[in-house]
């Protein structure tokens, strides 16, 4: 692909996932808004704890096989229907595994109501399976307006549908319906956009191929799930289903608000690196500009939210969520770390190199358990094993930064002169609009404010100090308009 088409190609499908995560990040949150205020915190640490083994089997799942996929070269029909079916297998067996345990998890819980709900949610799985072929062939092809159009369709339909069966009356059934339903129309939305359908091809030789580059990102997944799931189990074991629910609840957000802006660039990303590997020079700038901009983008946002957490989560869940206050201003911290993780992880996988990925995750791993292990059972506290998170994000920015010195000759150093201005400006924005808290305002009023000083203070000493993300992001939607308009 030459280097003006990849380009266009690249900035043309950062903006449709761009689109993508903030349409589905928009849906989404109106329907966890009235979800919220229709069932009880109880129901949502319910859900919780279904989805940290609906979260592990994915990873089992896909073992990797669709990142392989993205990032070979070479890869062909042949090679698509040969994952398929060795994805699908796979889903099928842990189904079965976990329709056996179902009963024995809910008796450990003590949540004798979630048998049949995390039966039937499991069945995610066998869609995903399918699901996660179709979007490794748009990634490879850089056509995210196809997943835009998929991801919205599917949030829709599945939101609107949990929300009725909320309000009927269906309980803990309404958000493992509004779960399963939003992979399944996703899939049969992005089947109606690609020509490709699984063939009864099974190539053991590419297969094999594929599963060496695969099974470390697997393994990688599995510990990094495995480390979010485990925090999930011992909340839900050592405190009560409501407390998980705040936690959740506190977690979800920022999380979305992340995925939604940091994860319209690193999917991007990835793909862009896979054709540009062999230069290590374009690659770096690649990099450097993919972590200034995801950077310039989320830390202000999760400033926003952090000073904003109180009235919104009164305004939006009502007052009998305030409990999870402390705990979403906690994880904005956290999820501010979002692009230097995942710019550094895909930049690795991008070239190559799942092996040094795995490593990465290990060590990550450990650090995570020793954190979590001591904040649960020795402090005992749900805000230290949240604030442990804060703790272990940091650390990690340094862990997942550390290779590409060699890889890519990108250096911690470098990277954190790079994100500093992002930072720096939102502490100010956040600093200077929090001080309207102390009005007592209505809510409304409250968050109004407040958004518009960090606004007008962000964007106003970006451009007076000329920020390089700043710059770039206003040239390049001035470029995109103009070639629209032409």
């Amino acid at each position: 692909m030459a280097a003006r088409s990849l380009k266009s190609a690249t900035i043309s499908s950062l903006f449709w996932k761009l689109f993508e995560q903030g349409g589905n990040a928009l849906i989404t949150l109106v329907v966890e808004i009235v979800l919220a205020r229709l069932l009880a915190p109880s129901m949502f640490g319910a859900l919780a704890i279904m989805l940290v083994f609906v979260n592990v089997g994915n990873v089992i799942v896909q073992s990797g096989l669709n990142t392989a996929i993205i990032q070979a070269p070479d890869a062909t029909e042949r090679d698509y229907s040969t994952v398929f079916w060795m994805s699908f297998v796979i889903s099928v067996a842990l189904y079965i595994i976990v329709f056996l345990a179902a009963g024995f998890i809910a008796d450990f819980y003590q949540m004798p109501a979630i048998v049949w709900p995390m039966r039937v949610l499991m069945l995610v799985l066998v869609v995903n399976s399918y699901n996660s072929i179709q979007q490794a062939i748009i990634a490879r092809a850089l056509e995210f307006h196809k997943t835009f159009r998929a991801t919205v369709i599917s949030s829709l339909v599945s939101g609107v549908i949990g929300i009725i069966m909320a309000i009927v009356g269906f309980g803990l059934w309404s958000l493992v319906a509004q779960q399963l339903l939003m992979q399944v129309v996703r899939c049969i939305a992005l089947a109606a956009q690609i020509s490709w359908k699984p063939h009864f091809i099974f190539d053991k030789d590419r297969g094999i191929v594929l599963f060496r580059f695969g099974w470390k990102l697997l393994v990688s997944g599995l510990m990094d799930q495995g480390s979010m799931g485990l925090s999930d189990l011992i909340i839900g074991g050592l405190f009560t289903s409501a407390d998980l629910g705040y936690v959740s609840q506190g977690k979800k957000y920022p999380r979305a608000l992340g995925i939604m802006l940091d994860g319209a660039i690193q999917p991007v990303m990835l793909s862009a690196v896979a054709h540009i590997q062999d230069d290590t020079a374009k690659v770096k700038r690649l990099a450097r500009r993919g972590l200034k901009t995801s950077t310039f983008l989320v830390t202000p946002f999760m400033a926003l939210f952090f000073v904003t957490a109180t009235p919104v989560v009164t305004l939006l869940l009502g007052e009998k969520w305030l409990p999870s206050v402390i705990f979403l201003q906690m994880y904005c911290i956290v999820y501010s770390f979002l692009p230097i993780h995942t710019t550094n992880l895909q930049i690795i996988n991008g070239m190559g190199r799942s092996d040094v990925f795995l490593k990465l995750e290990i060590v990550k791993t450990v650090l995570d358990l020793v954190v979590l292990l001591f904040t649960a059972f020795v402090m005992q506290s749900l805000t230290a094993i949240v604030a442990g998170y804060i703790i272990t994000g940091l650390g990690c920015t340094f862990i997942n930064a550390f290779p590409n010195k060699r890889i890519i000759g990108y250096s911690y150093w470098e990277q954190i002169r790079d994100i500093c201005p992002a930072y720096l400006l939102s502490v100010l924005a956040g600093a200077i609009a929090w001080p309207i808290a102390w009005l007592a305002l209505p809510p409304i009023a409250t968050i109004l404010i407040q958004a518009a000083i960090m606004v007008v203070v962000y964007l106003g000493a970006a451009r007076l100090f000329k920020v390089e993300a700043s710059t770039y992001l206003w040239k390049t939607l001035r470029e995109i308009i103009g070639r629209k308009l032409s």
